[in-house]
């Protein structure tokens, strides 16, 4: 009886082993498709700059520009500052060959953040595809889709925290004030040859059912949205802005809570 026990126990443990080596061996195969995933994702994205991208950024180059209030300067006045923008040259002509959708790029120096935005029209669909069309879960940074143009006073892109660390995951990192005073500016790139410095105001957590309760997607909200990131920033910005100025708020996922969002505000500086 006990002879029988045994083999029986001996049985079973194996059936345990190849259940889980079968495991094993399923999720490696699991995380070897995710893995491949991100790196053709980041494979796209290097051959897209590579083709609308002539060279590299170069250095700052200071542009005065009038009316255009600039950290620590008293909102609304007259005064004339300094606006370093890269002069960075980008072929929309090609890029447009290869995604009629795009209507500028975004550049942060010193991140991996240097990809073009799209305009959705299908809500979903750059959620999953790359400018070129590939089905893909780095997606493309996409402008919310009540957007008409950066002559509105609000533009709302959204992006992918991807765990590779591409799209906007580094946006997560405004969460910590050291990383804000050394990241404070991005740079937007428009198909209409207007370039921006965006001065980086606000960041803060928010949840998928407040912003929509609260619809801050929507110009006529954006006041709202500015009195709750300021009350909930998680950096400090001496930056300052106008009622008459144009504002950009970038958003990924946070992981505080389900549905949590984090958003950076910044304002646009010609």
């Amino acid at each position: 009886m006990k002879r029988h026990s045994g083999r029986r126990y001996r049985v079973i443990a194996w059936m345990v082993l190849a259940i889980s080596i079968g495991v094993m061996a399923l999720s490696g195969s699991k995380l070897r498709d995710v893995q491949q995933t991100y790196q053709i994702g980041e494979e796209s994205y290097k051959n897209l700059i590579a083709q609308v991208r002539p060279s590299a950024p170069p250095a700052l180059s200071s542009r005065p520009t009038a009316n255009s209030p600039g950290t620590g300067s008293e909102a609304g006045s007259d005064e004339t500052t300094g606006v370093d923008i890269p002069d960075m040259v980008i072929d929309f002509d090609a890029l447009h060959a290869i995604n009629p959708d795009a209507v500028a790029w975004l550049y942060s120096p010193g991140t991996v953040i240097d990809y073009p935005i799209v305009r959705a029209f299908e809500y979903n669909y750059y959620l999953h595809h790359l400018p070129d069309g590939t089905y893909n879960a780095n997606g493309t940074l996409f402008i919310d889709y009540n957007w008409k143009s950066f002559a509105d006073r609000l533009t709302i892109v959204y992006g992918h925290n991807m765990r590779s660390g591409q799209m906007f995951a580094s946006l997560s990192n405004y969460k910590r004030q050291e990383y804000f005073d050394t990241h404070p500016y991005l740079y937007l790139y428009t198909e209409d040859g207007e370039s921006y410095r965006i001065d980086l105001i606000y960041g803060c957590v928010i949840g998928v059912g407040e912003w929509r309760d609260r619809a801050y997607m929507f110009e006529v909200n954006l006041d709202s949205l500015l009195t709750y990131a300021a009350r909930n920033t998680t950096f400090k910005s001496e930056a300052q802005y106008s009622p008459d100025d144009r504002l950009i708020v970038l958003s990924t996922c946070s992981y505080e809570f389900d549905n949590a969002r984090y958003i950076v505000v910044g304002v646009l500086r010609s």
